[in-house]
């Protein structure tokens, strides 16, 4: 009975353990993106973009790239820092974008998955 009691006390203390994780990355997860955010869409941010593009583009060019191959290349390159940033927007706006689920969903149902598998484990190797 004692062990019952001990296993019950440990699944409580798991439970609390996840509670406070899942408070944090409530809290710290969108701070962070934020803050990314902010840094990719600054000032600075937005000529240093416009530089590597520039540079990227010249790069094709000096190489022997044919004029629309170049451009269409640099369009291309572009777009992988506007699909990050759109990325991005949604995490913080809290829009669904895994498979109809949120991001502190999906962070919940993984933390779950390990818990429930670390209780495997142990309950295994106690057999």
């Amino acid at each position: 009975m004692s062990e019952e009691k001990e296993k019950r006390n440990k699944e409580k203390e798991d439970i609390e353990e996840l509670r406070e994780v899942l408070g944090v990355v409530s809290k710290e997860v969108p701070a962070l993106i934020k803050s990314i955010i902010a840094s990719v869409f600054s000032e600075e941010a937005g000529r240093d973009m416009g530089k590597a593009a520039a540079a990227f583009y010249k790069e094709l060019k000096d190489a022997g790239m044919p004029e629309q191959t170049a451009v269409k290349m640099t369009e291309n390159y572009i777009s992988v820092f506007t699909s990050l940033s759109d990325v991005m927007k949604k995490a913080i706006s809290g829009e669904k974008m895994v498979k109809g689920e949120d991001i502190g969903e999906e962070i919940s149902r993984r933390i779950k998955e390990k818990l429930a598998e670390k209780h495997r484990e142990e309950k295994e190797e106690e057999e």
